[in-house]
């Protein structure tokens, strides 16, 4: 388990709760990038295939809040470009 590999992650997730709330609260996609939100989602899987191969430890439960939290923002952001 890395320290940093945990500050990394919180301060990423930290920052998403933020994001899914201007997607939620907006409904518009300005500022937002689907390829960019898929990018980081594949990057957390990668994190997590990785945990779960290799190296397992409970920072895996920081990986799956970061994905779970990024996924949200994908499906918000589909949902506004059906709004508009």
């Amino acid at each position: 388990m890395s320290i940093f590999e945990i500050i990394m992650l919180l301060c990423f997730a930290a920052g998403w709760p933020f994001s899914i709330y201007k997607s939620y609260t907006s409904r518009v996609n300005d500022g937002k990038s689907l390829p960019f939100l898929v990018i980081v989602f594949v990057g957390y899987i990668a994190g997590m295939t990785h945990k779960v191969l290799y190296n397992f430890d409970g920072v895996i439960y920081l990986y799956i809040l970061n994905g779970a939290m990024v996924l949200a923002d994908i499906m918000l952001y589909r949902r506004n470009a059906k709004l508009n």
